[in-house]
């Protein structure tokens, strides 16, 4: 059964000691943040929409997520495609702000472009990717999470896993102390 491929990389990943440290540096990198980007395709992009919701309501960041199709089909008539994330970043993004860049290949070049233009004005960055290990996208924050799985659904169940999990615990934190 099918599931039985989530089950195996659920408990290799979420038990692993590099995923613990890199839980406690995201956490510490939302935690320092004025603002919150979230950037993806498809799939990605979804995910976005929806932690942009989460963490506006939840835990009341300013957040903002490249996810309005006006805005899209501008950006990417205007600069193309591959450049659309990084033009709407350059009139948003500031140093001390977050990008959360999702992407299950990590090989998109619309975000690989808007991370590198993030890193080279000093905004801090969570990337999320998954298939092979050396795509362009992973190494490329402050804070990496990569899934060894070659799945779509695997790859994006555990990225809203993980960003789910790092808000309940920023929240969980603030509340507590």
């Amino acid at each position: 059964m099918v599931i039985k491929n989530y089950n195996k990389v659920y408990n290799t990943y979420f038990e692993n000691e590099a995923f613990i440290a890199e839980f406690r540096n995201a956490l510490n990198t939302i935690k320092s943040a004025k603002k919150i980007f979230f950037i993806g395709n498809g799939g990605s992009n979804s995910i976005c929409s929806h932690m942009m919701e989460d963490f506006a309501k939840v835990a009341r960041f300013q957040t903002f997520a490249f996810s309005d199709p006006a805005l899209i089909t501008c950006f990417s008539n205007d600069y193309g495609y591959e450049n659309a994330m990084k033009e709407w970043l350059k009139i948003y993004l500031e140093k001390g702000d977050l990008l959360v860049a999702i992407s299950s290949s990590g090989n998109s070049p619309n975000i690989n472009n808007a991370v590198d233009y993030a890193n080279e004005l000093g905004a801090n960055i969570i990337t999320l990717s998954g298939f092979k290990e050396n795509n362009k996208l992973n190494g490329k924050g402050h804070v990496n999470f990569h899934i060894e799985a070659e799945s779509y659904g695997i790859v994006e169940c555990f990225h809203q896993v993980i960003l789910h999990a790092l808000l309940d615990e920023h929240v969980s934190q603030n509340l507590n102390g």
